[in-house]
């Protein structure tokens, strides 16, 4: 369980004025002019030349989401490194913004709900940055993710998921579902865990999280005016499916390596 935020860390009055005019500023010319920008270096001819150890377009995707997050007033600390090629990346999840906290990181397609195909800038990225797409509650679905996902992981690409199914409220880590595991263990790629927490300790985790029946574009722009804080993004020791007892266990191991972190 992690700790109820303080009533001093919720933002209001001048303070939030203030960071609505001056970060607005600066989200409009992100999104207007560099997200443009962005798309230009998904065009087939060069997105796949080499820069700094991995594709041009790795590279544009991972800077561009580093920059919003700055804009949102999030210092990112990485500890841990993420591992390249074929992985399988698991992490807790409270808010729209643990995607762009991974991509900051390493550009990786995740597995999402199929709504956030419809958010705005968010949205349209994950379209672009090799989303997979799932319709909860659809067997049809999840069979075709699977499929998708252990294609991915064949072919030396990695690929990223939310294993808890939803968002939390940011008060705990939700169990995580085995079956997502699967094309991992069949694929025999590791898996690794990573811990998102915001706020020295977690502190802030409530308020990143999506609120009761906050919508996405109502949570984005309360997030524009809050108070600048770090945001951890955890990379821990990886899980390999030869050294564990199927998928059940591959599940508990991460979330048990996901939980000590935050409750750390």
């Amino acid at each position: 369980m992690m700790s109820t935020p303080s009533p001093a860390l919720q933002s209001s009055g001048p303070g939030r004025a203030f960071r609505y005019f001056l970060r607005s500023p600066l989200l409009v010319v992100h999104l207007v002019v560099m997200l443009p920008l962005l798309l230009l270096t998904m065009v087939p001819l060069w997105a796949g030349l080499p820069v700094a150890g991995r594709t041009f377009k790795q590279f544009s995707v991972e800077h561009w989401s580093a920059a919003l997050m700055r804009i949102f007033g999030f210092r990112l600390r990485r500890s841990g490194t993420p591992l390249k090629g074929a992985v399988m990346f698991v992490s807790n999840h409270v808010s729209w913004v643990d995607i762009e906290m991974m991509h900051s990181q390493r550009m990786v397609g995740f597995v999402a709900k199929q709504e956030i195909a419809g958010w705005p800038v968010v949205g349209w990225l994950a379209q672009r940055g090799e989303t997979i797409f799932h319709q909860r509650g659809s067997t049809e679905s999840l069979g075709g993710v699977m499929e998708a996902m252990l294609e991915r992981l064949r072919e030396g690409r990695p690929v990223a998921v939310f294993p808890e199914g939803r968002t939390r409220d940011g008060t705990e880590v939700g169990p995580f579902h085995a079956r997502i595991f699967q094309p991992a263990v069949e694929a025999a790629v590791p898996v690794q865990p990573v811990a998102l927490r915001y706020g020295d300790g977690g502190e802030a985790q409530q308020l990143v999280a999506f609120g009761p029946h906050e919508s996405f574009f109502a949570n984005f722009l309360r997030l524009l005016g809050e108070p600048s804080r770090v945001a951890d993004i955890c990379f821990l020791e990886p899980i390999y499916p030869d050294q564990v007892q199927g998928r059940r266990q591959i599940a508990e191991t991460a979330r048990a390596r996901i939980v000590a972190v935050m409750g750390a």
